[in-house]
C-alpha cells in the first residue's frame, strides 16, 4: 500500500499534467494567436497606407513619364510623315540647320485639334519667313492623316494643310517626348527646337486646351532675337519693343522705364 508521501507526489504530478494540459499553450492554439496578430497588424498597416496615399495622391495619377526637355538635345526619330498626298520618310535630325517647331495634338478627326491644325496653317507663311520648320504629330496612322486630309473644312476636316502630319502609332515619338497621356494619346504640347536641334522652349497643354499660335510664333522671335543680339527678352516682349542685356544695370534702367 503505498505511503502518503508517495501519494502526495503522484497528486502532485498528477495536479502538474492537468494544470500543464490547461494552461500551456497548444501549436494549435499558438498558430492562432500568431494569425490573429498578423492580420490585426496588417489591417493597421493598410490603414495608415491608405490614409498616407490619400494624402499624397493627385486627383489624377501622376504621368511618371513626363520630363522637361528644356535645353537637351531633342529625342530624335525616323517616322512616316504626310505632306498633303505624299507619304515621305522623315528623320529629325534632316532639319538641323533651321528652326523647328513641332507639336503634338491628340487624335485625328476630334474637335479641338482641326482648329489648332488650321490655326498653323494660317500662320505658316510667317514660321516659314523666319526659316522654321513646322511638323505635328499624333499617334494616328499616316493612313487616317491622309483620310482628314481629304476632309473638307465644313465636315470638321484639315483640307488645305500642308506641313507635315509625323504618324506615332504606337505613340512611341510622344512617349519619348513625356507628352503620352494615360490614355495612350499625346498631351497638346509643342516644342520649339534651335538650328542645332536643342530644345529652347516647352508647352504642354491638357486635351481640353487648345494652344496659341501667335505665342508660338513670338516665341521664336524671343529666341531669334536673343540668338542675333544676345540680349534677354522680358515679360510680354515682342518683336520691336525693348530687351534687355544680362546685367543688373539694363534690368534697373528697363523696369524704370517700362510698364509691364
Amino acid at each position: 500500500m503505498p505511503n502518503q508521501k508517495q501519494n502526495n507526489e503522484n497528486e502532485t504530478t498528477t495536479s502538474g499534467k492537468k494544470n500543464k494540459n490547461r494552461f500551456a499553450p497548444t501549436t494549435k492554439d499558438f498558430s492562432e494567436k500568431v494569425k490573429s496578430f498578423i492580420d490585426r497588424e496588417k489591417h493597421n498597416f493598410q490603414g495608415n497606407l491608405k490614409t498616407f496615399a490619400q494624402l499624397v495622391t493627385p486627383t489624377k495619377p501622376e504621368n511618371h513619364s513626363s520630363r522637361v526637355l528644356i535645353g537637351r538635345k531633342a529625342p530624335n526619330f525616323k517616322a512616316t510623315a504626310v505632306f498633303e498626298k505624299d507619304f515621305k520618310e522623315i528623320e529629325l535630325s534632316q532639319y538641323e540647320g533651321k528652326h523647328v517647331v513641332l507639336f503634338f495634338y491628340p487624335l485625328d478627326f476630334t474637335f479641338v485639334c482641326p482648329t489648332e491644325l488650321h490655326a498653323f496653317q494660317e500662320k505658316l507663311n510667317e514660321f516659314t519667313k523666319k526659316g522654321v520648320e513646322v511638323l505635328a504629330c499624333s499617334v494616328d496612322s499616316q493612313f487616317s492623316h491622309l483620310a482628314w486630309l481629304k476632309t473638307p473644312r465644313k465636315d470638321g476636316g484639315i483640307k488645305g494643310i500642308t506641313y507635315g502630319l509625323i504618324s506615332d502609332l504606337g505613340g512611341k515619338i510622344a512617349q519619348d517626348y513625356g507628352v503620352l497621356s494615360d490614355e495612350g494619346v499625346a498631351y497638346r504640347a509643342l516644342f520649339l527646337l534651335d538650328q542645332s536641334g536643342i530644345v529652347r522652349h516647352q508647352l504642354v497643354n491638357d486635351l481640353p486646351l487648345g494652344r496659341n499660335v501667335e505665342e508660338a510664333l513670338r516665341m521664336v522671335d524671343a529666341l531669334q532675337y536673343f540668338e542675333k543680339n544676345g540680349e534677354v527678352c522680358p515679360a510680354n516682349w515682342e518683336a520691336g519693343k525693348k530687351a534687355i542685356k544680362p546685367s543688373h544695370e539694363s534690368v534697373a534702367e528697363y523696369l524704370s522705364e517700362s510698364v509691364l
